[in-house]
């Protein structure tokens, strides 16, 4: 039921041919293959910069630098005078 037969392939094409004509068909042909190339493009372009960005993120993240010394008292946290008022 599904198959496609020759003969529907060959309906198909005099169907197109009695509504768009002869003339109109190769430039049809064309524009339907110059747009599917565009969107082929662009897709691959999308694929590209997802990949770029990644590899860009997972480059840009470096261990901090520095030394943390033992013998030295950690600082007092911050607190916030708003949250410190509305304990009381």
């Amino acid at each position: 039921m599904g198959a496609v037969r020759p003969w529907h392939i060959i309906v198909l094409v005099v169907v197109l041919i009695l509504l768009f004509g002869a003339k109109r068909l190769p430039d049809a042909a064309r524009s339907l293959g110059r747009s599917m190339r565009i969107i082929k493009a662009e897709t691959k372009g999308l694929a590209d910069d997802d990949v770029d960005a990644k590899a860009e993120a997972q480059n840009g993240r470096e261990p901090l630098r520095g030394e943390i010394a033992d013998n030295q008292a950690s600082p007092k946290p911050r607190v916030d005078p708003v949250d410190h008022a509305r304990e009381r």
